[in-house]
Order: C-alpha cells, then sequence, then structure tokens
C-alpha cells in the first residue's frame, strides 16, 4: 500500500477532474484530494436550487461546475478550463448507479452512463487535453452471474480476465462504458483505465442501497424488509474504495481494467444480521426483524446470485488492499445515519 507521502507527492498541486463529485464515491474523492493538495475540479449535475449536498463544505477549496454530462456544451466548456495543464487525471464516476432504479428508467441510464462517457471521452480528444489518466468507473455487477461449471470448485474470485455476463440496464450501460474508454485508448491513445469496484459503502451513500436499507429502517422501526437474502457480496468500505481509485489512476498502466474490494463475500441476509448486531452493541436500536419482501425483488431473473473479488492484480502493482475491517466500517457507516437523519429521511424507498 502506497503511503500518504507518496498519495502526496504524486497529487500535490495536479489538475484533477471529478465527475459526480457531489455524491457518494466522488465526495470522498474529493475530499480527500483537496486534504493532500490537488487541484479539485468538481463537475456536479446542475439544479435548480443550485444546492450541494455532501462538498459544500469544500465549496472555497475547488472549482466547481454544475452541469449535465449529456450535454456536449457543458462537457466541452468545463474540460476547456483544462487546457493549460499538464498530465491531469480525470476521475469519471458520474453516473445513475442504482440496478432497480435502472429497469424503472432504462432510457436515462443509458444517456446518463453511455452518453455522458462518450461525450467526455470526445470533449478530451477535441480539446487535446494532456491526460495522465481517465479512470471509468466500473462496477462487479458487469460480471453478472458466473456459470454454475465456474461455481463447482466453490466460490470463484472475479478478476480482470473474468467473462462479463451484465444481468440489468445498469450493469449492461456500465459494460458499454468501460468499452468506450478502452476504444478510445486504442483509437487515440487516450490514457483511459477502467475501475470496477465490488459494493462500496460508508457514510452519505443513499440510503436506497442495501447498507443503508437495512441501517435506516433499523433506526426507524421493528422490521427490516429486504429483497433475496440469499446472493453473496463483497463490500468495500468506501475510504478503501477512493484509495483504490487513487492508486490505479497514479500507478495503474493506460487501456488496462484493474478490479477491487474487500476479498471476502458474505449473503445480504448475513450482512444484514452483522449490521443489526454491530447496531444492537452501540445502543443505535433494540431487537430487528428481517424479512424477505416480494415487492423489493429485482425483475424476473436478473438479480445476481454471487460477487467475490480477485485484487491480486492491483495489490501486485501498487501495493492497495483493503485497510478496514467490516465490523469498523459498518460502525462508521451506522454513525453516520443515526447522526444525519435529516439527510436521508426524505429518500428512503422502504
Amino acid at each position: 500500500m502506497k503511503t500518504i507521502d507518496e498519495l502526496r507527492e504524486g497529487y500535490a498541486g495536479r489538475a484533477v477532474l471529478v465527475t459526480g463529485a457531489d455524491g457518494f464515491i466522488g465526495s470522498h474523492l474529493v475530499e480527500t484530494l483537496v486534504n493532500i493538495g490537488a487541484d479539485v475540479h468538481a463537475f456536479v449535475r446542475a439544479t435548480s436550487s443550485g444546492d450541494i449536498r455532501n462538498i459544500a463544505h469544500l465549496r472555497d477549496r475547488i472549482h466547481l461546475y454544475p452541469g449535465n454530462l449529456e450535454d456536449y456544451h457543458n462537457v466541452r466548456s468545463a474540460l476547456k478550463v483544462l487546457r493549460p495543464f499538464r498530465d491531469i487525471i480525470i476521475f469519471h464516476l458520474a453516473a445513475q448507479a442504482h440496478v432497480g432504479e435502472s429497469w424503472q428508467r432504462p432510457f436515462e441510464t443509458v444517456r446518463a452512463n453511455v452518453m455522458a462517457t462518450l461525450n467526455l471521452l470526445e470533449a478530451c480528444v477535441e480539446l487535446e487535453l494532456r491526460l495522465w489518466k481517465f479512470d471509468t468507473a466500473g462496477t462487479s455487477e458487469e460480471y453478472g452471474d458466473t456459470h454454475p461449471e465456474q461455481r463447482a470448485g466453490g466460490s470463484p474470485s472475479l478478476t480482470e480476465r473474468s467473462p462479463t455476463n451484465p444481468k440489468s440496464v445498469y450493469a449492461t450501460s456500465k459494460l458499454a462504458a468501460d468499452f468506450l474508454t478502452m476504444n478510445y485508448f486504442d483509437a487515440y491513445g487516450l490514457p483511459g483505465v477502467t475501475t470496477r469496484m465490488f459494493n462500496n459503502y460508508g457514510p452519505r451513500q443513499n440510503p436506497r442501497y442495501v447498507t443503508g436499507t437495512i441501517i435506516t429502517q433499523a433506526l426507524s422501526r421493528d422490521v427490516v424488509a429486504l429483497g433475496n437474502l440469499s446472493p453473496r457480496r463483497d463490500f468495500c468500505y468506501v475510504d478503501d474504495g477512493v484509495a483504490g481509485h487513487m492508486h490505479v489512476a497514479l500507478w495503474g498502466n493506460p487501456g488496462e481494467v484493474y478490479v477491487y474490494g474487500f476479498g471476502h463475500n458474505i449473503s445480504v441476509g448475513e450482512w444484514a444480521h452483522l449490521i443489526l448486531d454491530i447496531g444492537k452493541r452501540g445502543g443505535y436500536w433494540g431487537d430487528r426483524q428481517i424479512v424477505a419482501a416480494p415487492e423489493r425483488l429485482r425483475p424476473g431473473r436478473s438479480d445476481v446470485e454471487e460477487l467475490l473479488v480477485g485484487y491480486a492484480k492491483l495489490h501486485e502493482k501498487t501495493g492497495w488492499r483493503p485497510q478496514v475491517t467490516w465490523e469498523e466500517g459498518i460502525r462508521r457507516t451506522i454513525r453516520w445515519y443515526a447522526e444525519h437523519t435529516e439527510v436521508w429521511r426524505g429518500r428512503v424507498d422502504w
């Protein structure tokens, strides 16, 4: 694992653009970059109110660009500011990132995840930006279900060489964004990498994702209603996810894919019980019941049964490995939700 001094040496004074900068991962990344001295340019989705939720406290320390990545004019205008700089890093994190939402809003999901990526790539080429790295954030969902013969020997670790098998509009749109990034590397030498993260969780995450769904229900009522409890997921705390992005962007090879996560998996039901046990021991709630609610299931046969990462490539290249245990990560996450009910109360879907 690279030291904080090595990261600071790589990022201090460097122009860095983060899309989705006010989102879950994006806000943590922006905060970390600011704290180690990067020259941060933050692209956020424009709203009529002009509000930013997660990086308002950093407004005076960053360059803020409200806009819409689906609008090429917006994208080009923001990126044009970067033309004087050298060795620029772009972290492309903006996305419609909710699997269930992708079935409800498939057209919007494809536009947000595919066209936005294409706009960014094309603008970089047109403006002849001098890039060090363009990191497109992918997802473990791109792998979908492994084939039965692969599972015969137990849980298979998914690596950069594993076949992809997307099972949702979201996963397919993210895979398309990955391929576009590689297309622009092959055609124009744009130094793209793609990073497939495995189930990040932590403070500030939208409460509609499974960890936030469990915690917010437990804080509010006696019954925690979830969908399918049997799928296994590899949960990685947000600080480790951010560190993974930063390591790949500095030391990863252009034109390659890097995957990372915690390296162990657990069923959704077991994850829920672990969260409830930690929260009860912390005095946040009492006994809670877990139920599987049919209305929360993914449609048809689109669920993914098992995700487990093998992050050896990234570790061998950069030394990265997860630092935050599940127990500690869950504790931090529960504390954040408990202390910020006004942030998530109107956003839950239960």
